[in-house]
């Protein structure tokens, strides 16, 4: 993929799940060169969503040829990104000393899960865990039970786009020092940053430390889903005072109490919960539609897609037979092509392109 504010940065990408792979998906995306290495019968999945847009090459690591190979596309890369436990690519011989002595211009990437020291550096876990020591576990959810978002918090947005945001960054510094770094990228550093708006609510006073119990946590009536007549629901947001006014204009009720009265907030969800449960979920986009009552319909993967707003800024995108959202965000000079599929080819002739081109950025 070229052509995208990325272009001409070369990256290596061991192959690995989750937050790794999204953000090698993301780099190609924004016109960087990218090659995933795969281990021999790793099972390299061509159609997977987040190896899309670049091709993936097989390396045995643990054999000295393949390592070498490795080693010679690393000389030649601005970028490597890896997600193996702390101490795995040292113990296989491409550990950042290694690989920075035979590139001080590399970047060298580390995605961990508790980061690479710590009591807990070399333990098993998944983003549900990690969000849980951060307390951002603790923020979502009923007020007797936390539920995790699936695997956003910490996996993706404290994951993989802090992993891209510190490639980036050493990315800029390198220009003006002309050397690399370690980028150590923690998906609970990342969990703990994300959260950084509520533990500055908390120190002032300002947030409860527990579920629902606050304006942004299901706590306010209106700031909520809501159940409609047909089984689906609405989304609510109406935070500041004229959309709270648009809201409970248009559910044409006439509450007593203050919007951020919390002694009345009980008798204000029975009533708005009441009100939304006489029309379906599409009456009631329809009904708000063109209001600030900050009102929207709760799609599924399914339906959202189809949605006209997303239509016509064309967020999804078909690969492969199946509907995927498209690159974000977007630039005014250096669009970044539509997604495409992954493919196989030969490690060898990457290194052979490669080596036309002997200065990474």
């Amino acid at each position: 993929m070229t052509g995208g504010p990325l272009a001409g940065v070369r990256v290596v990408e061991l192959s690995a799940i989750g937050p790794v792979p999204f953000a090698g998906m993301l780099l190609a995306e924004l016109g960087a060169d990218v090659v995933r290495i795969d281990r021999p019968g790793g099972g390299a999945d061509v159609t997977g969503s987040l190896h899309r847009g670049r091709p993936c090459a097989t390396l045995d690591l643990k054999d000295p040829g393949d390592r070498e190979t490795l080693l010679r596309l690393v000389e030649r890369a601005d970028v490597l990104v890896e997600g193996m436990r702390p101490g795995v690519t040292e113990r296989l011989g491409i550990g950042p000393d290694v690989c920075c002595e035979r590139n001080p211009r590399l970047v060298y990437a580390r995605m961990t899960g508790w980061g690479q020291e710590g009591p807990l550096a070399h333990t098993a876990g998944h983003d549900i865990t990690y969000a849980a020591i951060t307390g951002a576990l603790h923020l979502s959810g009923t007020a007797d039970k936390p539920m995790q978002a699936v695997n956003l918090v910490a996996d993706f947005g404290g994951g993989a786009m802090y992993l891209l945001f510190g490639i980036l960054s050493a990315l800029v510094e390198r220009q003006r020092s002309g050397r690399g770094q370690i980028v150590d990228a923690a998906m609970v550093d990342g969990a703990a940053s994300l959260a950084t708006m509520f533990y500055g609510m908390f120190g002032n006073g300002m947030w409860r430390d527990r579920r629902q119990g606050n304006v942004l946590d299901g706590g306010a009536p209106f700031y909520d889903t809501y159940r409609c007549a047909d089984g689906k629901h609405v989304a609510v947001g109406a935070l500041e005072p004229q959309f709270y006014a648009a809201l409970l204009h248009g559910l044409g009720l006439r509450l007593e109490g203050g919007q951020y009265d919390a002694a009345v907030w009980p008798a204000h969800r029975a009533a708005i919960a009441a009100a939304f449960a006489t029309r379906t979920r599409d009456e009631w986009a329809a009904h708000f539609a063109d209001t600030d009552a900050c009102v929207a319909p709760v799609l599924s993967l399914a339906e959202a897609p189809r949605h006209p707003h997303l239509v016509a800024r064309n967020v999804f995108a078909e690969v492969d037979g199946i509907t995927q959202p498209s690159a974000a965000p977007r630039f005014s000079r250096t669009p970044a092509a539509p997604p495409t599929s992954s493919s196989t080819v030969d490690i060898h002739a990457v290194l052979a392109e490669w080596e036309e081109r002997r200065q990474p950025h």
